[in-house]
C-alpha cells in the first residue's frame, strides 16, 4: 500500500524537521489528544510534559472523545485521563524529530509547528469462541514537524550589515563641501606669485639688473628724440 504524505503543507523545507509512525498499535482519540497538548510548545517543555503525562503524574486534558469522562482536580477539574501508552509513542515520535533537526544541521531551539495522529487501518476480528461478537483491530498513525526559531547568532550575524548599510546611508546623505571656483586671472597671479617664490636669487639679481637698464635706455631714446626735433 501507498504510505499516506504529511497532511502538513511546508513551503521551505530548509527550516523544518518532521517524523511520523504508521501503524501504531494505540488508540488514535488518545494519541490526538496528546497531540493537542503538545503542539505549538518548545521542544524542551513538550518533552518534560510527555514524560509527565508517560508516568502518570498529570492526567491529560480531553477536549473531544470525552463522553461520560471523569473530572482531574489536577487539570482544574476538567475532562481528562492518563493515556500513558499514548504519550511515550509521541515522546519518542518527538525525540526522533529532534534528531533529524540536528542531522540536517539546524540550530535550536524548536517548536512544534504540526502534531496530529488520526485512524490508519481496520482490521475485522471476531471472538474465537461462544457468542460472536466482532471486535475491530485498528491501527494509528501520528506525524510531528518542529521548526527552528531564529537564534541569537543569526540575529548577531545580522546586525553588523545593518550598521554597515546605516554607515552608507549616513555617507551619501553628507553634504558635499563646496570648493571655490578660483577665475582664470586670479590663477596667472598665483603662478606668477608661486614662480617668483621659487626662484633662485641669481635670478632675481638679474631681473633687479634688466629693470635698471631699461629706464636710462628710454631717457637715451628722448634725447635723440628732442636733438631731431630741434635740427
Amino acid at each position: 500500500m501507498s504510505m499516506k504524505s504529511y497532511s502538513f503543507d511546508l513551503k521551505n523545507e530548509e527550516n523544518y524537521a518532521k517524523a511520523r509512525l504508521e501503524g501504531v498499535d494505540a488508540s488514535f482519540k488518545d494519541l490526538c489528544e496528546v497531540c493537542g497538548r503538545v503542539r505549538g510548545l518548545r521542544t524542551e517543555t513538550a518533552v518534560s510534559l510527555l514524560e509527565k503525562f508517560s508516568t502518570g503524574e498529570l492526567p491529560v486534558l480531553y477536549k473531544s472523545h470525552n463522553k461520560r469522562l471523569g473530572h482531574r482536580r489536577e487539570i482544574g477539574g476538567k475532562k481528562g485521563r492518563y493515556p500513558e501508552k499514548s504519550a511515550k509513542i509521541v515522546l519518542k515520535l518527538l525525540k526522533s524529530a529532534i534528531a533529524n533537526a540536528e542531522v540536517k544541521g539546524l540550530l535550536g531551539p524548536f517548536i512544534i509547528e504540526h502534531a496530529s495522529a488520526n485512524k490508519k487501518h481496520t482490521y475485522p476480528r471476531l471472538a474465537s469462541k461462544g457468542r460472536r461478537a466482532r471486535s475491530d483491530y485498528e491501527t494509528s498513525r501520528v506525524e510531528i514537524i518542529i521548526k527552528e526559531l531564529e537564534s541569537k547568532s543569526k540575529k548577531q550575524a545580522e546586525k553588523p550589515k545593518e550598521t554597515k548599510k546605516a554607515e552608507a546611508k549616513k555617507e551619501e546623505k553628507k553634504p558635499e563641501t563646496k570648493t571655490k571656483e578660483i577665475k582664470p586671472a586670479a590663477k596667472e597671479a598665483e603662478n606668477e606669485k608661486k614662480k617668483t617664490e621659487t626662484k633662485t636669487p641669481e635670478e632675481k639679481e638679474t631681473k633687479k639688473e634688466i629693470k635698471k637698464e631699461e629706464p636710462e635706455a628710454k631717457k637715451a631714446e628722448e634725447k635723440k628724440s628732442a636733438e631731431v626735433k630741434k635740427n
